[in-house]
């Protein structure tokens, strides 16, 4: 822990999230502050600065704030009233229950929005800004069309039940979804990418995300006692669309869990970070990044990939497309469906018609 005496607060340096601290002139203070990595020194705030992390406001007993809000509050170029308008917002979708994860994507793309048309009042705000920006920014970025929906759903919501404003958002159309295949990785790639990996907490967490089928966010989410070793099952509560589901609890992954409790002893989360509270999503993509370069795998691997690829593998070990529906918790088969296109091994076994034609040699 820093020193009580010293005065922490909240500011955007240069572009970044950071926290100023404040105290009076004192060199053991000095030489503290001096051995924080990262610690800088403003002229502008006659103070110094850190990197606004959980670990800093851990050790300057500042609450872990909602990032959303922060977010909001932080963005110097939005006006009273958006700034008001998403505040609203994000009240309303969270009474709804939206995802965290919706939340944050429809609130940052609508910071994007509105900070682009810098002093604009909510009120002024025109369809034809909409195609402005979509062509000045979005396009013009090359950003995704996973991106520009969120964005355009982002803004429905707000103007159909925040603003009450007359935005023809009824005319704001969504971009057509491009039809992209699930990028997978061989069997023989997942284990280089396990076994590449020493630490016992690392390998367990990517053995454990593999053999489940599960998103990142789910298994950062587990607790203890969602592990269910005697009917050999796991428990996802709260996976996408705020649905449960069971899954099946490897044998393997049984053990590696055994030897990393021994080690680590989580007290409530089943991965857990350094000061405790739910293992970041960061570090983890760091993790599998590690890896992928200790295994020596030249291509782009990201976490979903592992999930893409437990279901694709089902599948090619003959298991039926319903119970591979179930274990991933999609809502509706077609979601499932698209794992026939890149399982190779059944594609394998297709026979051209032209191999069955009498053809001259």
């Amino acid at each position: 822990m820093f020193p009580k005496e010293w005065v922490a607060e909240l500011v955007v340096h240069n572009n970044e999230a950071r926290i100023l601290i404040r105290f009076e002139r004192n060199k053991v203070w000095e030489q503290l502050i001096r051995k924080v990595t990262g610690a800088r020194w403003s002229r502008t705030h006659s103070a110094w600065h850190v990197a606004d992390t959980a670990e800093h406001r851990k050790k300057l007993g500042i609450a872990l704030a909602d990032k959303v809000k922060e977010a909001v509050l932080r963005a110097t170029k939005l006006s009273d009233g958006v700034r008001a308008g998403i505040m609203a917002l994000i009240a309303r979708m969270r009474n709804k229950r939206y995802s965290e994860k919706t939340v944050e994507s429809y609130v940052k793309a609508l910071i994007f929005f509105f900070s682009y048309y810098a002093g604009k009042d909510i009120l002024a705000i025109e369809n034809a800004d909409v195609v402005s920006f979509n062509t000045g920014y979005i396009l013009k970025n090359g950003l995704s069309a996973t991106y520009q929906s969120q964005f355009i759903n982002g803004l429905k919501l707000l103007y159909e039940t925040s603003v009450g404003h007359a935005l023809q958002v009824e005319l704001l159309e969504r971009p057509k979804m491009p039809m992209q295949l699930p990028k997978v990785l061989s069997e023989e790639e997942v284990a280089a990418i396990i076994n590449a990996l020493e630490n016992k907490k690392h390998r367990t967490m990517l053995s454990l995300m593999y053999s489940a089928g599960m998103r990142r966010g789910e298994l950062l989410s587990l607790m203890l006692k969602d592990i269910n070793s005697s009917r050999m099952l796991i428990t996802i509560r709260n996976g996408k669309g705020m649905k449960d589901r069971v899954v099946p609890l490897s044998p393997v992954v049984l053990e590696m869990l055994r030897e990393y409790y021994k080690v680590y002893k989580p007290k409530a989360y089943l991965f857990e970070g350094q000061y405790g509270g739910k293992y970041s999503e960061r570090s983890i993509e760091l993790v599998l990044k590690t890896a992928i370069k200790k295994a020596g795998l030249k291509k782009e691997v990201n976490l979903h990939m592992l999930r893409h690829s437990f279901a694709t593998h089902l599948l090619e070990g003959g298991t039926n497309l319903r119970f591979i529906q179930e274990l991933l918790g999609h809502s509706s088969p077609r979601t499932t469906q698209i794992y026939t296109h890149v399982s190779m091994q059944q594609l394998g076994k297709i026979v051209s018609p032209l191999d069955r034609l009498n053809l001259k040699k």
